[in-house]
């Protein structure tokens, strides 16, 4: 069985769906401390001035607070808080793409709820864009398996607690410190992801390309071409020149 862990984000990119889709199981690992900066409440998307940041506001309790604990920031509670805004910006962005209308109205009803926790807003909104990537890797939390240590002790332990023989690390950090014969003594072989940015349409057009962006991007762009896209079956979408 192939494994992939990884945190869960807000809006993944593209890269982050591509792991989930070759992995028999995917494990969320929301037990570890949140990350400041990093893109578990953040996310790029594209506007017609380029690439722009959109993040979940948090409230910061402890240097040391985990993903599963982290509370969303809601004390502005008028008519711009902060879902109606980051709506807006991605409604503002993408209204002009052939398939936002298709998908905005789930996207709306999230961001009109009230979150109080992140992890909560970050796995809604993956049910979201993988069903619409036509994903359907069973996920399961770090939280639910009680497995402990850190990195290389603690990949390798949620490797073994679901019985998998094969970890697909993705392209972070964790390439830097796995300890891969320690993986193949305990049985567990480890295989790399290798992601190719797809290459599609992008509305307003740009000189360039813009890669690493939320996989909204794709969909509001290509629609039911996506999933496709992604796998690699079809480059019915062209690039920008």
């Amino acid at each position: 069985m192939i494994v992939a862990i990884h945190q869960p984000h807000f809006l993944p990119w593209q890269g982050y769906f591509d792991r989930m889709q070759k992995a028999d199981l995917f494990i969320l690992l929301d037990h570890v401390q949140f990350e400041r900066q990093n893109y578990q409440n953040r996310v790029m998307i594209k506007t017609g001035e380029g690439a722009r940041w959109i993040t979940v506001p948090v409230l910061q309790v402890s240097q040391h607070d985990r993903i599963i604990d982290k509370l969303v920031e809601n004390q502005s509670d008028g008519w711009l808080r902060w879902g109606r805004q980051i709506y807006l910006t991605i409604k503002y962005a993408y209204q002009g793409t052939p398939f936002f209308n298709e998908y905005a109205p789930a996207l709306r009803d999230v961001f009109e709820a009230r979150w109080e926790r992140l992890v909560d807003l970050d796995l809604k909104l993956l049910e979201i864009l993988r069903h619409a990537l036509g994903i359907r890797t069973p996920m399961v939390r770090s939280s639910e398996l009680n497995v402990p240590g850190q990195k290389n002790d603690l990949i390798l332990g949620l490797c073994q607690a679901v019985g998998a023989d094969t970890f697909l690390g993705g392209m972070g950090a964790c390439r830097n410190y796995l300890d891969t014969d320690r993986f193949q003594r305990a049985g567990v072989k480890i295989t790399w992801q290798n992601f190719v940015h797809p290459r599609h349409t992008q509305r307003p057009r740009q000189e360039n390309f813009i890669e690493g962006l939320s996989a909204l991007d794709l969909l509001f762009n290509c629609g039911p071409a996506s999933a496709e896209i992604l796998q690699g079956r079809t480059m019915a979408y062209a690039a920008n020149a």
